[in-house]
């Protein structure tokens, strides 16, 4: 059964070895790995993805790492995708082979790419009575029915009112053809919260999949 963690770790030589060993003697072998963020106090935040033994508990991943000196286990949950770890250089690849579709391909890309939930493209709309009233131009299924509107101008983590699930950011677009503001949300139910990382390189993705579909 694969499962994704987030571990926080040294950002030095020896380190992740260190991790992949605590892992095996838990009981899970590691599929792919993937850096996603150095920081400057250093240390660095890694994505392992995770093939669990039967009879192995995620709980016990959790312990073995944690017991590593300097390593911190962020987050640990199935991961649906299975297979492998999707990179930023293959949602490029898919984009760019697709430049009709862009803005709808980046939406659905992203969760992937990100190890979100959903993603989902909306519209502001002008509505009688309504404040930021918003409609949902394509979405990923997980994508909740309503999705609301974010007062951001640039990428940014958001919170939804009432929403004690989902974390969000929001990405917001370019005015596109329809002459009317447009932005991306993309969700991960429980966690973990988007790093800076994470969004710098969304937001460039997101600009790529805007400037290829912008005419001429």
């Amino acid at each position: 059964m694969p499962f994704l963690l987030r571990v926080e770790l040294p950002d030095v030589p020896g380190s992740l070895g260190r991790v992949a060993s605590a892992i095996g003697e838990a009981g899970a072998d590691i599929e792919a790995i993937e850096i996603v963020e150095h920081r400057p106090d250093g240390t660095a935040v890694d994505d392992v993805l995770l093939e669990m033994a039967p009879g192995a508990m995620p709980d016990s991943i959790v312990s073995a790492c944690n017991r590593l000196d300097g390593v911190r286990v962020v987050w640990i949950s199935r991961y649906a995708a299975g297979g492998n770890l999707f990179l930023d250089l293959e949602a490029v690849e898919e984009l760019t082979a697709h430049p009709a579709e862009a803005l709808d391909r980046v939406v659905d890309l992203l969760p992937v790419t990100f190890r979100a939930d959903w993603a989902a493209r909306v519209r502001r709309v002008d509505a009688p009575g309504c404040h930021d009233s918003t409609k949902i131009v394509h979405a990923t299924g997980a994508a909740p029915g309503t999705v609301g509107w974010f007062a951001v101008d640039r990428v940014a983590r958001v919170e939804q009112p009432d929403d004690d699930v989902n974390v969000l950011c929001a990405v917001p677009l370019a005015r596109t053809g329809s002459g009317r503001a447009e932005q991306i949300v993309v969700g991960r139910r429980g966690g973990p919260e988007f790093l800076e990382s994470e969004l710098a390189r969304m937001g460039h993705l997101v600009a790529l999949a805007v400037s290829i579909t912008r005419p001429g």
